[in-house]
């Protein structure tokens, strides 16, 4: 018997990908982004349906699985915070409404890691005690990507819940992190000028895996008396390719990813391939024909390898 699963709020597919690769089959798909839609199209023949609000719970096909990407952006540390007074943030009792309505075994939902913190904890517990309602056993666990086969620094929330009992995070099969070096491209032809950065003398192994090595040479603006440096915000860092790459960003649209590469002591960007590969996308996915969208794309979505390990523990504790 083949699973199935619904993929909401499905962006350009990492939902989709990780769980067929998990052997689940998808019955249906929702999302409101015409550029989004357009990718997924492309990729998996289907258009998703648009408007989550307008969705008749009865129209959805019955599946074992509810995959939810819900919006980040009202609970994201670098935006304005709003949660649930922002309308994306209400998208959330959409879910519960599908929820309700379908009565699923088991769902994964999956977030920005500052939903933890939003407006002091009281989000997460909102969201964590409407899913309790439902009659889910629920729980919760941060993870990163980098834990799963790709060479990124890539923390989101997941939130799992089952009719059955409450998902095992622990059993989760994690393997070695790998470095970035194992997923560039072979080329120097896009190496940056050596005079636009400086390289500091003691590289810095951070916690998380990545090594800061420079920055790139940005001016110092003086207002009054105080120093406003330009040089150390994320998107001017550069980080060696021994270690992992730094977190793929939905507001990024340029591609600003600065690796140093020591074996041919040259800085330069990721390639927009290279994104996709660190994100765990297959080398022949198609992808949007607007760079910037593609940028936006990739870093709006979710790693599928750590989805299927996600599925495959799904299957195994629920179905």
């Amino acid at each position: 018997m083949i699973n199935t699963f619904i993929d909401l709020f499905a962006g350009i597919g990492g939902f989709r990908i990780g769980f067929e690769n998990a052997d689940y089959k998808c019955v249906y798909s929702c999302e409101i982004n015409k550029a989004a839609q357009d990718v997924y199209l492309a990729n998996f023949g289907e258009r998703p349906y648009g408007d989550i609000t307008k969705i008749d719970p009865y129209d959805i096909p019955d599946f074992d699985v509810l995959a939810a990407g819900f919006p980040c952006q009202p609970f994201s540390a670098s935006g304005k915070k709003l949660g649930f007074n922002d309308t994306r943030g209400t998208l959330f009792f959409d879910i519960c409404r599908i929820l309700e309505a379908k009565q699923p075994t088991a769902f994964v939902l999956e977030n920005v890691k500052h939903l933890v913190y939003h407006d002091k904890g009281n989000t997460i517990t909102t969201i964590m005690a409407s899913l309790g309602q439902l009659g889910y056993n629920v729980n919760s666990k941060v993870l990163n990507a980098k834990d799963f086969g790709v060479p990124q620094n890539r923390e989101r929330i997941f939130i799992v819940g089952s009719l059955k009992k409450m998902f095992d995070f622990d059993v989760l099969c994690k393997k070695p992190v790998k470095k970035l070096n194992a997923m560039l491209d072979n080329t120097i032809s896009d190496a940056i000028s050596q005079d636009s950065y400086t390289i500091i003398e003691s590289p810095k192994t951070q916690k998380s895996g990545l090594i800061f090595v420079g920055y790139l040479n940005k001016a110092v603006r003086e207002i009054g008396n105080k120093n406003l440096s330009r040089k150390h915000r994320q998107q001017n860092r550069i980080y060696s390719s021994d270690g992992i790459c730094q977190t793929l960003s939905s507001q990024e649209t340029c591609g600003r990813y600065n690796i140093y590469i020591p074996a041919k002591n040259i800085v330069r960007q990721l390639s927009l391939d290279e994104c996709y590969k660190v994100m765990g996308f297959p080398e022949d996915f198609e992808k949007h024909n607007t760079k910037s969208e593609c940028y936006k794309q990739i870093g709006n979505s979710v790693s599928p390898p750590l989805v299927t390990e996600l599925a495959l523990q799904i299957k195994k504790q629920f179905l």
